[in-house]
């Protein structure tokens, strides 16, 4: 089992990885709009969605593989009046891969956040 880590300092004051590669699984935790390399993080929502699949994206290419690879997207977000402000990014990043999805309502860790987004991915066992 290989364990990825984006920097997030919230990956070590909570105690989980970016991404946990697993035979021929990743799993990538919810990942939020935070840029990690200075944690910031945009006020919009559509900004948000955008650096959160930055930030997948990265944790994917660790694993050997890319959003193409994708085959579950949860989308967790305190305010469904937010989702479909997020489609076109969406649509850019997983039209063509139509992985299972499923989006839910709930409250996130701090008030700055928007979005959350959380992937399964398959890649090719490591030899």
């Amino acid at each position: 089992m290989t364990r990825i880590y984006s920097g997030s300092t919230f990956e070590e004051q909570i105690g989980y990885a970016r991404a946990v590669v697993a035979g021929d699984r990743v799993l990538v935790s919810g990942t939020t709009g935070f840029d990690y390399s200075t944690m910031t993080i945009p006020d919009g929502v559509v900004e948000q969605a955008e650096q959160c699949l930055r930030n997948i994206e990265a944790a994917l290419a660790e694993a050997g593989c890319t959003l193409g690879d994708v085959v579950r997207v949860r989308y967790l977000l305190p305010d469904r009046d937010d989702f479909e402000p997020c489609w076109p990014v969406l649509r850019r990043a997983f039209g063509e891969v139509r992985p299972a999805a499923t989006m839910m309502v709930c409250g996130l860790a701090d008030p700055r956040m928007r979005i959350e987004i959380e992937v399964d991915a398959t890649v090719a066992p490591r030899r």
